[in-house]
């Protein structure tokens, strides 16, 4: 009930525009993580009809294509890990562009890929293959926060000083090959970039630790912008900038990142990571963060990077 008011309160200062919400949430991740879409693989159908959908829900917003196909930045992922007799495979991000006319971009991303039948990648089951791995957490969470984000983004009364450009990594799960494919074949100049925001696992809150917001070292700036934010939902920082997602290959880069994460369970990288375990009311709470962070970070100048130490 508190993380309702407060989402209430909040919502009567963000100029009219509605606040993420879990039923939106949860059509997202049932839709992706269905056991129709099979896990998601990179290089299956499966994994096209994702990255179509998040592409579909970028038009809807009336973002602009900025792929270098449309919406789609094509790219070939190697499989590893798994012996497979195709280990090559064609596969996408998908990126959305919200242009303000301003100097500097922010990045907002996730990964939509995963296990598929565990026959690639690094499932923790027993015996793998054969089973659909849904990834409902791990990351379909994510891509529905970064559509929920391109939706409040690009349909509130407002004009940010900055643009967004909201993207849905491939192939993460096979060494962060859609975001590092990204950030040497960018489709903006990375100098344009103010900073990074990355989603990865953020369906299985746990009150008693919070969501981790990881990057907090990355720029001198951030205690100044974290300073203010109010929640009900609970939060700790964690300085490291780069790490097992895709913030790492723009922390690579000299690019501020964060990084959102609610922590590792007993499904993670398991058949049982199912949409019915998400706390969709928490992942609302956890965007509600980033929009203040957000909307903080864009009263200031262009974030300069800190190399964490």
């Amino acid at each position: 009930m508190k993380n309702f008011l407060f989402l209430f309160l909040f919502a009567c200062q963000c100029s009219f525009a509605q606040l993420p919400s879990p039923e939106n949430l949860s059509k997202h991740i049932y839709k992706l993580a269905s056991d129709q879409m099979k896990g998601r693989g990179t290089g299956s159908k499966e994994n096209k009809k994702a990255a179509k959908y998040v592409a579909t829900q970028f038009k809807k917003y009336g973002l602009q294509p900025k792929g270098t196909k449309g919406f789609y930045q094509p790219f070939i992922a190697k499989v590893r890990r798994v012996s497979v007799p195709d280990s090559l495979r064609e596969t996408n991000n998908v990126i959305g562009y919200l242009d303000n006319g301003a100097a500097y971009t922010i990045v907002i991303g996730a990964h939509f890929d995963h296990l598929g039948l565990g026959k690639q990648g690094g499932s923790k089951a027993d015996k793998p293959e054969g089973q659909i791995h849904n990834g409902a957490d791990d990351n379909a969470s994510g891509v529905a926060g970064l559509l929920e984000l391109a939706r409040y983004f690009s349909k509130n009364t407002a004009r940010e000083p900055y643009n967004f450009l909201f993207i849905a990594f491939g192939a993460e799960e096979l060494g962060l090959l859609g975001s590092r494919h990204f950030v040497n074949n960018p489709t903006l100049p990375l100098e344009k970039i103010d900073f990074m925001s990355n989603m990865d696992m953020i369906g299985r809150y746990d009150a008693g630790r919070g969501v981790g917001i990881g990057g907090f070292g990355t720029s001198d700036e951030w205690p100044a912008i974290f300073k203010d934010v109010q929640s009900e939902t609970k939060f700790f920082t964690d300085r490291a900038g780069s790490g097992g997602s895709d913030h790492g290959s723009f922390y690579a880069k000299k690019i501020p990142v964060l990084f959102f994460h609610t922590g590792g369970h007993d499904d993670y990288h398991k058949p049982t990571d199912d949409p019915e375990k998400i706390d969709f009311n928490a992942a609302a709470g956890i965007l509600a963060i980033q929009i203040q962070l957000i909307e903080n970070a864009m009263k200031l100048p262009k974030l300069k990077f800190t190399e964490v130490k």
